[in-house]
């Protein structure tokens, strides 16, 4: 059978990409299997021996060659470092987007191109489509699109990618939604049909992010403001909080009211949080229609129409909401205005723009 190009398949022990090797496997490719080690504190529990093994088994009952590929300072440098220094920052960051930008679109990808590779190919639940398929006589321009299975959709953590970076990659698995990816699973007899979902942050898993940063940030008591600005209660240190958060401080000064307080801003230099019994609440001011973004992407390399009605996604999973995008420019910033008020949003979180199912790029909200 004559081999459609070489690929190399990060195998991350997991289902998904297990799946994604089989599939190219059988449509003719000549795949290599990578698991992909990355830095990992000594105070979390350890699961990547046990990952590689099973990305192992996969690649034996595939018959497929195994490597390994070492990014372990990769990602300290450009995912954990920079998680902890944005939080330290006040600024709440999207580590997986980071993961994807600088590890496996980064890393491993160099890695692959350069070992002779002709794709590198993940497990993520998002499409690409070569524009000229759809447009007779068009150029080579790819897009981003949306996964199928909607409740898996991962395209939010992809909006970095560019167009010479798409043209290398296969996304197996994203036009399937996850139930046929299990039973796929299991048709092709691969070891990890069973296994559980990995959840939390890429590599790391499920994290308290307020014990994560105990190990490299001191604790440090300061005041819990009320709507009014009245000191009510005390925190361990306004790094340690997210917008949104409704425990770990304590409120000395009750009020009439059980109802919960929810953090709605805080201030660094200050060391003070800001709570209301109303969730709704903004770093960047409540009731805010406009955000200003930075460290801009646009993934077809084609600037939006800022007379043309788009939809932005404020943090993963979060609702679709109508917007227009002005003060247009490659790279520098751009502002996103919504139709109506829009979710809390932390600077530093990754607002993502979308023309329908195409993912168009996005953006790191200033501030």
């Amino acid at each position: 059978m004559k081999k459609k190009g070489r690929v190399f398949v990060g195998l991350s022990g997991g289902v998904d990409s297990s799946v994604s090797a089989a599939l190219l496997q059988k449509d003719g490719y000549e795949v290599t299997g990578v698991f992909i080690k990355t830095w990992h504190p000594d105070f979390l529990p350890c699961t990547w021996k046990e990952d590689r093994l099973d990305a192992m088994r996969v690649a034996a009952h595939l018959g497929i060659p195994f490597v390994t590929l070492d990014l372990e300072k990769e990602y300290k440098e450009e995912v954990a470092d920079y998680m902890i220094e944005e939080y330290k920052r006040g600024r709440t960051p999207n580590p997986d987007v980071m993961c994807n930008k600088n590890v496996k679109f980064g890393g491993f990808m160099e890695y692959a191109l350069v070992n002779g590779a002709d794709f590198v190919a993940t497990g993520h639940y998002t499409r690409i489509e070569n524009r000229k398929s759809r447009i007779e006589n068009s150029r080579d321009e790819y897009v981003l699109l949306a996964g199928t299975d909607k409740n898996k959709d991962q395209s939010y953590f992809l909006w970095t990618l560019t167009q010479g970076q798409l043209k290398h990659i296969l996304f197996p698995v994203g036009d399937i939604e996850k139930p046929e990816v299990r039973r796929l699973a299991k048709k092709f007899g691969l070891p990890t049909a069973e296994k559980k979902d990995s959840q939390g942050v890429c590599f790391l898993g499920k994290l308290d992010m307020a014990e994560f940063l105990e190990h490299y940030e001191s604790k440090k008591r300061g005041d819990v403001l009320n709507d009014a600005g009245e000191i009510i209660g005390w925190h361990d240190g306004a790094i340690f909080y997210t917008l949104g958060a409704r425990h770990g401080f304590t409120i000395t000064k009750k009020g009439t009211s059980d109802a919960p307080y929810f953090v709605v801003a805080k201030d660094i230099r200050a060391n003070t949080l800001t709570v209301s019994h109303k969730e709704k609440g903004s770093l960047k001011g409540k009731g805010e229609r406009a955000l200003l973004l930075e460290n801009i992407n646009w993934i077809s390399g084609t600037l939006p129409d800022p007379e043309k009605t788009y939809s932005a996604r404020v943090r993963y999973r979060g609702e679709l909401l109508p917007c227009k995008v002005s003060r247009v420019t490659h790279g520098e910033q751009v502002v996103v205005e919504f139709s109506e008020d829009q979710e809390p949003v932390a600077p530093g979180q990754s607002v993502v723009m979308y023309d329908g199912e195409e993912c168009l790029g996005g953006g790191i909200l200033q501030g």
